[in-house]
């Protein structure tokens, strides 16, 4: 398999697949605006209905078939093991954006999803279509565009008082999902891995950096 390969689903379906995962830019800029309390209401229904959904296609034939008719182009081979049973990577995102949101303050999880999506979009076109240099387990170049574009994100989600510290922060965050992202491949799903490491590094970096800052954002609902 060449560095630019992600082996299962040809590029123009990764285009289509990455434009739906786009629309998942909505959690972030939704629990931007609503309590945790509201966030999790929201949430935890959708998780245990993708987790139901996704998990009924290996054990109902009859649902498989209507589930595969319609989504089965955009899975991945490892997506639809049935013997491993692997969730899609939808599933995925949802368990993520659940979990950092029950553990982790806002400051942190907001940043964290919407570099995921935005980070992952980029890695995966541009490593596809561009990639040619082997970086660990994936492309130099997928890597570096999910750092730039991560950048981006990190310049445009909001702070606490947005020093010089918390973007620095950031910026060290979304370099450790970069490295989560490249090299998750083959064993866990970085939907999962991406948020959960940002938010780890973050809550690290802002207890050792910034231990007396409070980590509520400024009228913002709590």
């Amino acid at each position: 398999m060449t560095v630019n390969d992600s082996g299962t689903i040809d590029y123009k379906t990764e285009l289509l697949r990455k434009s739906i995962h786009l629309c998942s830019l909505s959690i972030s800029i939704i629990y931007y605006f609503v309590t945790k309390e509201l966030a999790l209401q929201i949430l935890i229904p959708l998780t245990l209905i993708a987790l139901l959904i996704d998990l009924s296609r290996y054990f109902f034939p009859g649902f498989a078939k209507i589930f595969y008719s319609f989504f089965g182009f955009m899975l991945r081979e490892h997506e639809k093991h049935s013997e491993k049973k692997n969730l899609n990577g939808a599933t995925y995102l949802l368990i993520a954006a659940t979990i950092v949101v029950i553990i982790f303050p806002k400051v942190f999880v907001i940043p964290a999803v919407a570099v995921l999506i935005v980070g992952d979009i980029f890695a995966a076109l541009i490593g596809r279509k561009y990639g040619k240099h082997k970086f660990l387990a994936k492309s130099l170049e997928g890597t570096v565009a999910f750092f730039v574009s991560g950048s981006f994100v990190i310049l445009l989600t909001p702070k606490i008082e947005g020093s010089f510290l918390e973007y620095l922060i950031g910026l060290i965050a979304v370099a450790v999902g970069a490295i989560a992202e490249n090299i998750s491949y083959g064993w866990a799903d970085d939907n999962l891995s991406i948020p959960l490491s940002i938010c780890l590094c973050m809550s690290l970096l802002y207890a050792i950096l910034l231990p007396e800052l409070n980590l509520v954002l400024p009228n913002v609902p709590v």
